[in-house]
């Protein structure tokens, strides 16, 4: 697994030990990446963008985000051995200043300031996207006009509550659906 462009392009990250995590592949983080870069509705999103990465994992998303020029990023991750992983790739990156690690639950989020763009990857077939972006918004994470970009399994189904997507993509088992506040 390595960041697809940018600053940071090329750069190997450490995968978390074990199996409770499971890294965005690179062919779905650079198809996301050219959407937030190219699609008109994105607006130049990561452009000194705050950034929140929800259900991080190893932190490509994140990373990859702060490598093509978001200002900052907030990682929110449960797991220890997925924090010890994403801590030391914000190490390898150079990032330290530019990135915030929160031992959290993405339900449970602690209270926040706004993000320009809201990154999740939740664990598929569990129905978590809409609890969690209800959480977020009442913790006071979601900026308004806020990008929000999950990856969900292929089958899961989009929340209704969240309207029609910007992009609704599949890829392998993977789905890309983007939506703005």
């Amino acid at each position: 697994m390595r960041i697809i462009a940018g600053s940071q392009r090329g750069r190997r990250l450490l995968a978390p030990v074990g199996a409770a995590t499971r890294p965005t592949a690179d062919r779905v983080r650079q198809a996301l990446f050219d959407m937030l870069a190219h699609a008109p509705w994105a607006e130049n999103a990561l452009a000194g963008g705050a950034v929140l990465d929800v259900f991080a994992g190893s932190g490509a998303l994140g990373l990859e985000a702060l490598s093509r020029g978001a200002a900052n990023a907030v990682f929110i991750e449960t797991s220890r051995a997925a924090r010890e992983a994403l801590e030391a790739n914000i190490a390898a990156c150079g990032m330290n200043t530019r990135a915030r690690v929160l031992a959290a639950d993405a339900t449970r989020p602690p209270p926040g300031t706004p993000q320009t763009l809201i990154l999740l990857d939740p664990p598929y077939g569990q129905g978590l996207l809409a609890p969690t972006l209800a959480a977020l918004e009442a913790a006071g994470w979601l900026a308004p006009g806020c990008l929000i970009a999950a990856e969900l399994g292929r089958a899961d189904p989009l929340p209704p509550e969240l309207g029609p997507p910007l992009a609704d993509r599949g890829h392998g088992a993977a789905r890309l659906a983007v939506w703005r506040r």
